[in-house]
């Protein structure tokens, strides 16, 4: 019996924060629906206030070439936290270059998180109070558990060039 409230538990606990996945509200300072909390990739890039730019930006994006073979050996063992506004029109500039940059980097798509805020900059349930989040996007790396910088709402010269900025540190 106890066996089965435990396995009935974990399967409550999984559907509750699979409700939070890809989750879309209406936020009422926008005056538009927006998606909040964590997303995939796929369910981001599709989301329609972000697909017109992100079919425009990820192929037209040419990161350096120099700066991405300084990158390649310095990004392996990353992860990288990208808290962004659907609403947010850096965001939707600034995340599709960035994706570009991933993927050319090979970084692993399970090393990289995407949480989308509201208008207020803000997620549900304390998602990232902690991460004192002014102004997205902000692209947060990390190398076990310890930030190593971030890029805030745009980059200083390049994606590629602020991030090699942050790994070289």
């Amino acid at each position: 019996m106890g066996r089965i409230f435990t396995i009935v538990i974990l399967l409550f606990t999984m559907n509750a924060n699979s409700q939070n996945l890809n989750k879309k509200i209406e936020d009422i300072s926008r005056g538009k629906t927006v998606m909040i909390n964590k997303c995939t990739r796929d369910a981001l890039i599709s989301f329609p206030d972000m697909k017109p730019q992100y079919d425009i930006e990820y192929p037209t994006y040419k990161p350096d070439s120099v700066t991405i073979s300084r990158l390649i050996p310095l990004i392996t063992e990353k992860k990288v936290t990208i808290v962004l506004g659907t609403w947010c029109g850096d965001s939707k500039l600034q995340v599709p270059r960035f994706i570009k940059l991933m993927d050319v980097l090979k970084v692993n798509e399970n090393d990289i998180t995407f949480i989308c805020v509201n208008g207020a900059k803000k997620a549900e349930n304390g998602l990232i109070d902690n991460l004192n989040i002014t102004n997205v996007p902000t692209f947060i790396l990390y190398e076990k558990e310890e930030e190593l910088g971030r890029i805030i709402e745009s980059p200083k010269t390049s994606l590629e060039n602020d991030l090699l900025l942050i790994l070289e540190k």
